[in-house]
């Protein structure tokens, strides 16, 4: 503890204070908490998460607000020491990770056992194998390659070695060259769609790559009772070792919070800029300023009264769908958003949690909970557009719907700020942003404000539910302020405290 003297107006002062709760933030505060610090998390929000929060957005289907399926939480190096398993989450896993319909009744399924997706891909099955098994073999060193804070030097560096190359590959005849027929590059581009930038750039590709092999490797699983399971279970975790959680707490500016000797902000560029104005250098705000955000989100949740009637066998099995055709119509249709319009035919990721937890809706009912690709700030309801790409794979879908609800791409700024404009991946994944975010700076986690840190997916290594953002933020604040330099992955697999 500090020892430090209550500031006046009845705040007294702490050893830390985190501003947010989505993963990150709540990642940031349960390890300093372990440390044996005194730890408070201001949410603006009623309850926590973030982008991990479910809620009863029709009455009595309950839906993932933002994320919904959960490779990373099985496999980033902040949950498994962690342990979701330990903190009462049950993670459920689909027979199909995930499934790439195309027309005509043809599927790409992508299953837990590599060789049986690759034998489902016909003459272009050893080249999948060839991409993505040497990933999945070796998953450990993809996923510490792939979440690292891009500062250290790799473990597995012949690992780390072949996702960068894999990924530079990317729009190359080599790549041009890999597959002869339509569905293995169809279900490659729907899995680097999730990046939310056009699928034949460096980035995206990585996304898929380690998306791809997580897949055959942990799985793509969905927590039961949805995503916010996720984060009560952390904010649990955080209560026990004696941190406080303040919700509906919203925080306009510094000056607001208690007393600290840290503070961690899992806010983006943005709310850094609105909580410290006036305080930073005017360097560090002009390239603030300058942070790209990319293309945004149209949440479109369905209420049915049965099952999709999938057109292609496999795709019934699978927790997640990619809804968009061929790999030139991902592009096209990418291409499109990212240049400001919206595609008359988008990109439509699709999550049936019933698959495998039926319990998300009455009985003998169904949950689908989609989003489709559209420009930043969209204020347009593309529901429409999603309901006829999800029956031009599933004949008879439109009879099955009892009810929609749609969140537009500028309503999901309400919903969490740092959803810029809708873009639910903090900040455009160009190759350049995924290393050098928010700013280009040598610590991309330490502010010019001497004890303030930024732990958001705006810090490498980016969007997802894998809490490493606010593990590589909190490790260098134990350091810095604390003087703690122990690993925090063994501060939180010790004992807890409390």
């Amino acid at each position: 503890m500090t020892g430090a003297r209550p500031r006046a107006g009845g705040r007294g002062a702490v050893d830390a204070v985190v501003v947010g709760s989505g993963p990150n933030g709540l990642a940031a505060a349960l390890l300093l908490a372990r440390a044996g610090l005194e730890v408070q998390v201001h949410e603006a929000a009623t309850t926590v998460g973030g982008g991990s929060r479910t809620a009863e957005t029709l009455p009595g289907f309950r839906f993932d607000v933002c994320s919904a399926v959960h490779p990373m939480a099985l496999a980033s190096p902040f949950f498994r020491a962690f342990d979701l398993a330990a903190h009462g989450v049950g993670m459920l896993q689909p027979e199909v990770a995930y499934a790439h319909p195309l027309d005509g009744g043809r599927a790409g399924i992508a299953w837990r056992d590599l060789d049986r997706t690759a034998d489902g891909l016909g003459p272009d099955g050893p080249a999948w194998r060839a991409l993505v098994g040497p990933l999945a073999r070796r998953w450990r060193g993809t996923v510490a390659a792939a979440l690292s804070d891009f500062r250290t030097v790799p473990g597995d560096l012949l690992t780390a070695g072949r996702l960068g190359l894999r990924a530079m590959e990317q729009g190359s005849a080599l790549w041009g060259a890999r597959f002869a027929g339509e569905v293995a590059p169809a279900m490659f581009s729907g899995v680097a769609a999730h990046a939310l930038v056009p699928p034949r750039a460096p980035a995206p590709a990585g996304v898929a790559l380690v998306l791809a092999s997580l897949a055959h490797a942990v799985g793509w699983p969905l927590p039961r009772g949805g995503s916010q399971a996720i984060a009560d279970a952390l904010a649990a975790a955080i209560r026990h070792g004696g941190g406080v959680i303040l919700t509906g707490q919203p925080v306009e500016h510094l000056d607001q919070l208690p007393r600290a000797r840290a503070v961690l902000l899992d806010l983006g560029p943005h709310g850094l800029l609105r909580l410290a104005a006036g305080r930073l250098p005017a360097r560090y705000a002009r390239q603030l300023r300058g942070f790209r955000y990319g293309s945004a989100a149209c949440k479109v949740d369905y209420a049915l009264s049965g099952p999709v009637p999938w057109a292609a066998p496999g795709c019934e099995l699978a927790g997640t769908l990619h809804l968009v055709g061929s790999r030139g119509e991902a592009v096209a249709a990418e291409r499109a958003v990212a240049s400001g319009r919206h595609a008359e035919r988008p990109y439509v990721l699709a999550v049936q949690p019933g698959v495998v937890d039926p319990g998300r809706a009455p009985a003998g009912r169904h949950t689908l909970s989609t989003y489709a690709h559209v420009p930043r700030g969209s204020r347009q309801d593309v529901g429409d557009a999603v309901t006829a790409q999800i029956e031009r794979f599933a004949p008879g879908f439109r009879d099955l719907v009892l009810a929609r609800h749609v969140t537009t791409a500028a309503e999901a700024e309400r919903y969490n700020p740092n959803n810029v404009g809708g873009d639910i991946a903090a900040g455009a994944l160009t190759l350049r942003q995924s290393v050098l975010r928010p700013v280009a700076r040598r610590d991309p986690y330490r502010t010019p404000l001497p004890g303030v840190y930024l732990c958001s997916a705006s810090t490498p290594p980016g969007p997802g539910v894998h809490g490493m953002c606010g593990l590589h933020a909190a490790r260098r604040a134990l350091r810095d302020v604390f003087g703690i330099t122990a690993d925090p992955l063994e501060l939180l697999r010790g004992p807890a405290a409390g």
